[in-house]
């Protein structure tokens, strides 16, 4: 059956792939040594018997799931487990930590209860201005995790918050999570190869 369509459906349809297209050009004439960090550090971590923690909302929050289930799973290749736990998965934990403590410390408070001396703490924030993002890296950093950011816009307070930030410059919350999307596929090649 053929259908025609609104020129200007089709008109959304090819600039949302054009921005995305655009957006990933950008990101890959800039510098990887925040990538490439990130991933040597959370291969470090894994490889001494460290685990990695994630966390973000929204969006973010299925990125950290979506990266926790790679690594403890596969990505590509068929080898051991590795340590990844999304604080985002469990609701009855996020829930009574929000009502009790606020919102602002839904990540925090797992940081500290799960996190040790040499894992590492992954904030993910499209916009770079989320408080429990932040307030969950500056408690790992004081329990001596290795921070990590991943950001939108210009990094924000969570950006700052980080000693690793990998940013993704764009002020669209779309485009910032198809390309978080890519480059957490790339992080989690990299881990996985460095660890096989």
């Amino acid at each position: 059956m053929t259908r025609t369509f609104d020129p200007h459906v089709t008109d959304i349809f090819r600039s949302a792939i054009a921005d995305s297209i655009a957006l990933h050009t950008r990101v890959l004439e800039t510098d990887p040594t925040p990538l490439l960090t990130a991933a040597a550090a959370i291969a470090e971590a894994l490889r001494s018997g460290r685990k990695l923690l994630l966390f973000g909302n929204g969006g973010s929050a299925s990125d950290a799931q979506h990266v926790a289930a790679e690594l403890v799973g596969r990505f590509q290749l068929d080898r051991r487990p590795f340590a990844a736990v999304a604080l985002t998965a469990d609701p009855s934990v996020a829930t009574s930590i929000a009502n009790d403590y606020g919102f602002d410390q839904v990540f925090a408070r797992q940081v500290a209860a799960l996190g040790q001396s040499g894992d590492v703490a992954f904030g993910v924030s499209t916009s770079g201005r989320s408080p429990n993002v932040v307030a969950a890296l500056e408690t790992a950093a004081a329990r001596q995790l290795h921070t990590i950011a991943l950001t939108g816009g210009d990094g924000g307070a969570v950006g700052r918050a980080a000693a690793i930030h990998i940013n993704v410059p764009s002020s669209s919350t779309a485009r910032v999570q198809e390309v978080h999307r890519t480059l957490l596929h790339i992080l989690c090649d990299i881990v996985e190869r460095e660890m096989a």
